[in-house]
């Protein structure tokens, strides 16, 4: 990618396991692109207000604490109601595979697990700048139902 992007990593809730959450940071800031870690235990209204203020396009959530069913919907609805649906949210972390298809209808684009690579990651960014220069809104406010499946 020609443009680095403005991304930021989020830790919702009182999880306090932050390890892969720097680690992809650290992987997104090595490729060029703007990263913002948020650091532990924020509130949807906090990351939010985060996003807004760094006009970031991406938002990565991370959770191992089993919250990720309330936090990560919650989040996406707040970034709608801010008039941010055009950013795009991915979210990493122990997702239980019979919860994707609800956050992916409430908007999360990406779900990555333990063992995903940097190049997942970076598959996913170069997939979504692709769909947004065809026109798609892809960010967690848009009708599409698309998600990564590792095209």
């Amino acid at each position: 990618m020609s443009t680095p992007l403005r991304i930021v990593i989020a830790k919702p809730g009182l999880d306090g396991h932050d390890r892969g959450a720097k680690v992809v940071a650290r992987a997104l800031r090595d490729a060029g692109h703007e990263v913002i870690y948020t650091g532990l235990r924020r509130t949807p209204e906090q990351i939010v207000r985060i996003v807004l203020d760094e006009d970031a396009g991406f938002l990565g959530l991370s959770s191992l604490s089993g919250a990720h069913a309330h936090l990560f919907p919650r989040t996406c609805e707040l970034l709608v109601e801010a008039g941010l649906g055009d950013v795009v949210v991915f979210g990493g972390g122990i997702i239980p595979e019979p919860d994707h298809a609800e956050l992916y209808s409430a908007g999360v684009r990406a779900i990555f697990g333990p063992g995903t690579t940097s190049s997942e990651i970076s598959g996913f960014l170069e997939q979504v700048i692709r769909r947004q220069g065809g026109d798609e809104m892809v960010g967690c406010g848009g009708d599409s139902d698309w998600h990564w499946m590792g095209e």
